[in-house]
């Protein structure tokens, strides 16, 4: 069996994956609080161990998330929040269950509820948040999430916290879920709400277009040592078929 020929072709598969990755990372580099999708790479163990079998490896592609705060942006809109720290925002997603996000791009509905730009209700300890639309006083969120509108304490945000960040489900949008019952999501202890403010996306356009440039020649370089490999078979199998 010609090893190199499998080799390549998982190495194109990973490569390949990468640059799926990075195409994501920059249409997301606009997104307030989007975290950064990261790739690593490992050799897996193929062949069989021990002697008289084969013994390779092959290259493996992993996501990750990387969960590294992104940069605070003063926007001046009181509707805007981001979240300082390791937390995230909680809203109700279309089937009822709890998504998490840390893009704070907040507004009120036609029926007075804080939802996000998708039309999510944020939560609260208390469920979502509901504010009278003939108040015009403005809408105020403390450090801890303490939300008022006017003299009126309407609740507060749902911060939450997780053990390990990278357990939980990406979802598209900018959108997160808790699939692993061992994980709850944990009361906020490290994180403060700013109000006025968004965080921008914690990854670069430029290192992005970098990677990219990197994945696709190593793409090229595995797919010239494919093409290398097989007309060297080619060769062989014209030689000893003893045909010109």
């Amino acid at each position: 069996m010609d090893v190199s020929l499998y080799q390549s072709a998982a190495a194109m598969n990973a490569t390949e994956r990468w640059q799926d990755m990075v195409a994501e990372n920059l249409s997301t580099s606009s997104l307030p609080g989007a975290r950064q999708q990261a790739i690593s790479f490992s050799a897996v163990q193929a062949g069989v161990a021990g002697s008289g079998g084969d013994n390779f490896v092959m290259p493996q592609a992993n996501y990750l998330t990387n969960f590294q705060q992104g940069e605070l942006r003063s926007t001046g809109n009181n509707m805007d929040f981001a979240v300082q720290g390791p937390g995230f925002f909680t809203v109700q997603m279309p089937d009822g269950s709890p998504g998490y996000t840390r893009d704070g791009e907040f507004m009120i509905n036609s029926t007075g509820q804080l939802v996000t730009k998708k039309g999510y209700p944020v939560t609260s300890a208390g469920g979502s948040l509901q504010f009278d639309p003939n108040n015009t006083s403005p809408i105020m969120v403390s450090a801890d999430g303490d939300v008022s509108q006017g003299a009126d304490i309407k609740g507060k945000l749902q911060i939450s916290e997780f053990s390990t960040p990278a357990k939980l489900s990406t979802l598209n949008g900018g959108y997160y879920r808790s699939d692993d019952p061992n994980m709850p999501p944990l009361p906020a202890t490290n994180t403060k709400v700013v109000q006025g403010s968004t965080e921008a996306a914690n990854s670069s356009p430029t290192l992005q277009m970098a990677s990219l440039v990197t994945a696709m020649r190593m793409f090229e370089s595995n797919e010239k040592v494919m093409t290398m490999q097989s007309d060297r078979m080619s060769k062989a199998i014209s030689d000893l078929g003893g045909t010109s």
